[in-house]
């Protein structure tokens, strides 16, 4: 199936479309390692001219839209063309994303008259992306900067979030390539550019120490490590009960399923240790399962797994970690469900402007007080007193306690009832990259209160209340899963949105 830069592919199905792309991704990947191997042993540099006609290309998918008539409007939340033109978009690892790319143009060929085509595009695979860790690579004898004279490197100034921020308003912004004569009708058909895409993947792997693969639909954060022992019990008792969960995979490549004996100690004795930010994977039927992802202390933490897991398009993420009470009548264990956040963290405020309102998503809300419901066996006025709605102030100094007076009263004006360090950031890349978030927090002291946990007490409050805290998150995504993308309101979407969702 080789073809140059500028043919044109037509695509008949979805399906024929995802086969095509990811059969010129595999042609581009191995003629990048064939040609990188080469160099390696003999010092033959790849041509020019083989260059410069796609052979080391990502693919590029482009739907063609041209009514004779006006465009009919839809109240969905995705799968819209804001009008007639050329959208398109290059695909990273096309087969990682196969199920998410056919289903978005379903949606597409299923409601529009228009034309499915792929071809290579201008942008070329870096070659770190294709390399199992550069084995057999001596530095000292090739070293980098020799390999980025004859092969392609990550371009920085080709990675950026332009289309996510609202910041391409020309179309020559985010154009790929000039398949029409009419620059204007050619626009962006996702939020991320096969560069933005692949730069995350492998950022992914190094700060979880788990491959894009095992990601599931359904991300839990949580800003302690106990909660990832209690997930892991957890996920090996829906293993073992549950024919919709398939597996449970730990950092390190570690994997149990139905059966495996000894599958916590296992699991827990992974590589945990060597990675920033661990993940655990309990993987269900067409990867709808749940990742619990421990991002540790601080917004930018925060930020930075959020930017990267948002080009996999997970259906949503949820804070479930501790807070400090801020209000005397709280008490160490009760819950605080998100309802709004003030925003000082300060680490999105470059992308995200503090004056914009981050809302939250109904159904998220709406799930996570039926998961408490169901979990505690409270209802009514017994389940207010332990849940708390209100706002959650997100705070980027941990020592905020130094400045008590000044802090004290921002808190007060903002009626706030919890302060953390991640919980309005994650929600906040949420709307930014129209990821659907929420917050459940569990009260762990009430620093204005003088209420601290003392250590005896502290392991008996941990003991009781994360597993009931871990058991309300699981259950949330389970709420969740069963309402498909009606949780992905219009309310997350800009005036024109990229048709993909």
């Amino acid at each position: 199936m080789t073809i140059d830069r500028g043919t044109l592919i037509k695509c008949a199905t979805p399906e024929e479309a995802a086969d095509k792309l990811e059969a010129l991704y595999a042609e581009s990947k191995t003629a990048l390692r064939a040609a990188f191997d080469t160099f390696v042993e003999s010092g033959e540099a790849p041509n020019v001219d083989e260059r410069k006609s796609g052979r080391f290309s990502y693919p590029l998918l482009t739907v063609t839209y041209q009514p004779d008539g006006a465009t009919p409007a839809f109240s969905r939340a995705f799968g819209n063309f804001n009008g007639p033109g050329v959208y398109q978009t290059d695909i990273a690892q096309p087969e990682l994303f196969r199920d998410y790319l056919v289903s978005q143009l379903e949606i597409l060929t299923n409601t529009y008259d228009c034309e499915l085509a792929v071809s290579l595009s201008d942008s070329e695979i870096p070659y770190p992306y294709v390399l199992d860790g550069a084995k057999g690579v001596d530095a000292d004898l090739v070293p980098p900067s020799e390999l980025a004279r004859f092969f392609p490197v990550p371009n920085l100034a080709m990675i950026d979030d332009k289309i996510a921020n609202g910041e391409a308003d020309k179309p020559s912004e985010f154009t790929l390539d000039r398949l029409g004569d009419d620059l204007e009708d050619t626009q962006p058909l996702n939020l991320f550019s096969a560069l933005r895409t692949d730069y995350s993947l492998h950022r992914l792997q190094h700060y979880t120490g788990t491959k894009a693969s095992d990601f599931q639909s359904f991300i839990l954060f949580t800003n302690y490590h106990r909660y990832m022992e209690k997930f892991v019990d957890l996920a090996i008792d829906r293993i073992e009960n549950d024919d919709f969960y398939e597996e449970l995979v730990a950092p390190g490549g570690v994997r149990v399923g139905k059966g495996t004996a000894n599958a916590r100690e296992k699991i827990l004795d992974s590589e945990l240790g060597k990675f920033q930010m661990p993940a655990y994977h309990l993987t269900g039927k067409n990867g709808q399962g749940i990742t619990l992802i421990n991002i540790g202390v601080g917004p930018s933490n925060s930020k930075t797994i959020t930017d990267h897991l948002a080009v996999l398009r997970p259906h949503c993420w949820i804070m479930i970690g501790h807070c400090g009470g801020l209000r005397h009548s709280q008490r160490l264990g009760d819950y605080v469900l998100a309802h709004a956040y003030l925003r000082l963290d300060g680490v999105l405020d470059e992308d995200l402007p503090p004056e914009v309102p981050v809302p939250p998503i109904a159904e998220v809300q709406q799930a996570l007080f039926e998961a408490a419901k169901r979990v505690t066996g409270d209802a009514g006025a017994d389940l207010k007193i332990r849940l708390r709605t209100g706002t959650v102030v997100t705070n980027d100094d941990r020592n905020w306690e130094l400045r008590f007076h000044s802090e004290a009263l921002r808190f007060n004006q903002s009626r706030a009832i919890a302060i953390d360090m991640e919980s309005a950031t994650l929600a906040a890349n949420g709307y930014r990259f129209r990821v659907p978030y929420g917050t459940l927090l569990c009260v762990s002291d009430k620093p204005l209160h003088g209420e601290i946990k003392l250590p005896g007490a502290a392991n008996r409050f941990y003991e009781r209340a994360i597993s009931e805290h871990m058991l309300i998150g699981i259950e949330t995504m389970e709420v969740l899963r069963g309402q498909g993308d009606q949780m992905h309101s219009r309310k997350l979407r800009s005036f024109e949105e990229p048709p993909f969702r």
